[in-house]
């Protein structure tokens, strides 16, 4: 990165705010323009680095450096070496779920917002579009056979602690789904 035109920059800026006090504040710009040119590059790296750090603490992994490249400032950028692996990719149709021949619909669905954020959740951790998961999950509650499954856990005692973090309480321990 040349950080010429930005030095420059600064030094016109200097000299046009000098133009109006006369031709002695002009020179006396001048004069200075130049002294100030090798100390507005280093404060200009300086906040560039600072920059580079920022964005390096910000990174869960890898980071940023700068490097001083004659009077250019070069990027390196570490990445980690071991990339995650991309999401699973979503699950086959379920066999027998050839009943697409119709076409698509679109409907409207209105639910709390939030278990629309959980539907979303679930979705991206199954590495599908929240609309793809949706389809899933109405698919497999109307396939032949389908079983709701709706428990009361509340009953059931469980040594050791309650793995639902229920506390004491009855009744407000349930499991249900689709299987």
């Amino acid at each position: 990165m040349d950080i010429t035109p930005y030095v420059d920059s600064l030094k016109r800026d200097l000299l046009a705010a000098a133009e109006g006090a006369g031709d002695e504040a002009r020179q006396v710009a001048e004069r200075l323009s130049y002294a100030i040119d090798p100390a507005a590059r280093l404060a200009m790296m300086e906040a560039i680095s600072q920059a580079a750090a920022e964005i390096t603490a910000e990174l869960p992994n890898g980071g940023v450096d700068v490097r001083l490249d004659g009077r250019d400032l070069d990027f390196v950028v570490h990445a980690p070496s071991n990339i995650p692996a991309p999401p699973a990719p979503p699950a086959p149709p379920m066999p027998g779920d050839d009943d697409e021949e119709g076409g698509l619909s679109r409907i409207t669905l209105r639910i709390p917002e939030s278990v629309k954020a959980k539907a979303e959740e679930a979705a991206a951790k199954s590495g599908q579009s929240l609309n793809t998961w949706l389809v899933n999950v109405v698919r497999t509650a109307t396939r032949d056979g389908a079983i709701n499954v709706d428990i009361d856990l509340s009953s059931i005692p469980f040594f050791g602690g309650d793995p639902f973090g229920g506390g004491k309480q009855r009744g407000n321990r349930r499991m249900s789904g689709w299987v």
